[in-house]
């Protein structure tokens, strides 16, 4: 389960709609508990391949939001990237790019639908989003 408040659901759908056509992409950051995953802080990347059906994020963007993680004592729960055109659910494309077991991968349409993924050896699993009424 994922958790994040209504105020940061709320920019990662704006930045998303902000962001069209391209895909929008980011980190998201927070705590983990036995109650789940929640995001508490949102990192918004470049998507430096400027496309409509993919994304790649900006490495220097990259490597300063994982260090803002660590100086926040918080820690990276995964991505997200939207999806303009079509429902969010991950492409052959996110399946064969997602190499780690343990992030969260958060896929968003400009609808504000927005799902989360826990993807191993090429097989996405669903797990449960809440939009928590704080924030």
């Amino acid at each position: 389960m994922i958790k994040l408040s209504r105020g940061i659901y709320e920019k990662i759908i704006n930045y998303v709609r902000e962001r069209m056509p391209e895909e929008a992409c980011g980190l998201a950051a927070g705590t983990i508990s036995d109650s789940g995953r929640e995001i508490l802080e949102i990192y918004f990347l470049e998507n430096t391949a400027h496309s409509e059906t993919r994304f790649s994020v900006n490495p220097a963007e990259q490597l300063s939001a994982i260090r803002d993680m660590r100086a926040k004592g918080t820690k990276p729960l995964g991505n997200f990237h939207s999806h303009p055109k079509t429902e969010p659910y991950p492409s052959a494309e996110d399946l064969r790019l997602a190499l780690d077991a343990d992030a969260s991968y958060i896929i968003v349409s400009p609808s504000g639908a927005i799902k989360s993924y826990r993807i191993a050896d090429g097989k996405a699993e669903e797990e449960q989003v809440i939009i928590l009424r704080k924030g």
